[in-house]
């Protein structure tokens, strides 16, 4: 087996700042990515100095995936598409470049001898739950193509580490944001309000619950779930100990842009939510996490103003 650590979606949010943190501990990286969401930028310091290898590589195609396992010891599975809206439009893409990718990554980890898995797994697996915060042990009840997809992947893992004798850690990530983030309400927001500054739409009703943390804090959770997340299986709710409602977003980033008088429309479908298969609350238990030693550095609030701040920074630089 090798130690060469695998990380699929490695050029994406999340995966790109687990490859910092990864370089950063001197382990030797290999980044498999189809950039259909990740950019390379993301990782670029580290391709310059030959730290990272990278290939191009789509694992919907199982020899891309037999190829990117090649002599590895661990994998990072963070390949997915992020946009849960996907789900009412075109749900073969969750089904495709969620559960038909990560069945090639498996089998190409059975055949190849790679027995452990670190899978980003989504909070949206809980679907609608009837109280928040939800811990680990709640029901699975997706209510998108999204969170079926991920849960589905659950299953898959949890079969290969029954069947073949992996150890997997899987992570049910809260709303995750700071830097590099391209999708979700903090990104949209800001660039509506760049398109327009006298009005704003929002999805929904604005009285969604939602918990954010920052990436830093997400990594942190990350590297101690791999390390210290026990044999076999195991799962790990990743999120914050609070949560804030959509209109307090919105209120943030109007902070960070320095905007007043903007009139706020907002857009609910069915239950207040802003689209189908979105929920109107969700938060996560963290304490199996806490064991661990885990602390979010940023609340909900913090995250979400950090972000703004920096999100604004990295447009007006790519405008340069």
């Amino acid at each position: 087996m090798g130690d060469v650590i695998l990380v699929t979606g490695g050029a994406g949010f999340i995966g790109s700042h687990l490859v910092e943190r990864l370089v950063g501990e001197g382990f030797r990286v290999r980044v498999v990515d189809n950039l259909s969401s990740g950019r390379r930028e993301n990782i670029r310091r580290h391709l310059d100095s030959g730290s990272v290898e990278f290939i191009v590589g789509d694992l919907k195609d199982p020899g891309a995936a037999l190829r990117a396992v090649e002599g590895v010891g661990t994998v990072f599975h963070f390949a997915a598409n992020p946009e849960v809206r996907v789900s009412t439009t075109n749900p073969e893409v969750h089904f495709n470049e969620n559960i038909v990718a990560t069945f090639n990554l498996l089998e190409a980890m059975r055949k190849r001898g790679v027995g452990e898995i670190v899978f980003a797994s989504s909070s949206s697996v809980y679907g609608e739950p009837e109280e928040i915060p939800v811990g680990e042990d709640a029901p699975v009840r997706p209510v998108s193509v999204y969170g079926a997809s991920k849960a589905s992947c659950e299953s898959l893992i949890h079969a290969y580490t029954r069947l073949y004798g992996f150890r997997a850690v899987v992570l049910r990530y809260a709303n995750i944001v700071g830097p590099r983030l391209r999708h979700g309400v903090v990104w949209d927001l800001i660039n509506k309000l760049k398109a327009n500054r006298e009005e704003l739409e929002v999805l929904g009703d604005g009285r969604q619950v939602r918990s954010y943390l920052h990436v830093g804090d997400a990594v942190e959770a990350t590297m101690l779930a791999w390390e210290k997340g026990g044999e076999a299986y195991n799962v790990f709710n990743v999120g914050n100990e609070d949560w804030i409602t959509v209109d307090e977003i919105v209120g943030i980033v109007l902070e960070a842009m320095g905007l007043t008088g903007v009139r706020v429309v907002h857009k609910p479908v069915a239950h207040g939510v802003g689209w189908p298969g979105d929920v109107k609350r969700i938060a996560l238990k963290i304490d199996k996490l806490r064991q661990l030693g885990f602390k979010p550095s940023k609340n909900s609030r913090e995250s979400i103003l950090e972000t703004a701040r920096v999100l604004l920074e990295e447009i007006q630089g790519e405008a340069k």
